[in-house]
């Protein structure tokens, strides 16, 4: 069996992917260790989650270095190369990288986004598609590249809106399949090798 790719997670809230991409990394034939958590907010949920398995978690705050988002994201790398990381996933970090960790993480970074994008970028995503009146909504696994959710898709996860939904209910649904979407993207990423995944076919639940 290949080595294991040590893999980092970055968050900025309560790590429910990271959850999802722990428990896969349990299993004995998945090709990831989950080898870091690293977040910009000392008060995480994801940083206690991680420490309760074991993994190291540490704090990289954004606040200290002010408006210079390049020197932050400098601190992020160093401490990535330093715990000799091979891959990462972005699970709910709520901050817009600039070129300095994407460029030198192109290929190697990937990112959960609780919509179907090319749809509703951004932020409110189960709002926006409840006022668009849309039939089907979902979640999607990109790269990581300079534009906000706009790398190439890897996967994507469907599901139907129900006539009685609300944003809240309509979320719970989506996490449910992003729980399922991002460790399987995941290992398929590791498993080809690294080199960029071939999107799979829509995946409806």
């Amino acid at each position: 069996m290949k080595p294991r790719r040590r893999v980092a997670v970055l968050v900025s809230g309560r790590g429910s992917n990271l959850g999802a991409l722990i428990a896969a990394a349990a299993v004995a034939d998945y090709p990831a260790e989950i080898a870091l958590v690293l977040s910009n907010v000392p008060e995480a949920g994801g940083l206690v989650l991680a420490r309760d398995h074991g993994i190291a978690a540490e704090v990289i705050d954004h606040r200290p270095f002010g408006r210079d988002r390049a020197a932050h994201e400098a601190a992020i790398d160093a401490r990535l190369h330093e715990a000799r990381i091979g891959f990462v996933c972005l699970a709910g970090y709520m901050r817009r990288l600039t070129p300095l960790l994407v460029d030198r993480w192109a290929g190697r970074m990937i990112n959960i986004h609780p919509s179907l994008l090319p749809s509703f970028p951004g932020l409110d995503t189960h709002a926006r598609a409840l006022a668009a009146g849309v039939k089907i909504h979902g979640c999607t696994v990109h790269e990581v590249t300079a534009g906000v959710d706009e790398g190439p898709i890897l996967g994507q996860a469907a599901i139907a809106v129900r006539p009685d939904d609300d944003a809240h209910s309509l979320a719970a649904r989506v996490l449910e399949q992003e729980h399922r979407l991002y460790p399987a993207v995941l290992r398929r990423a590791l498993e080809e090798g690294g080199e960029r995944p071939q999107a799979e076919p829509l995946l409806s639940f």
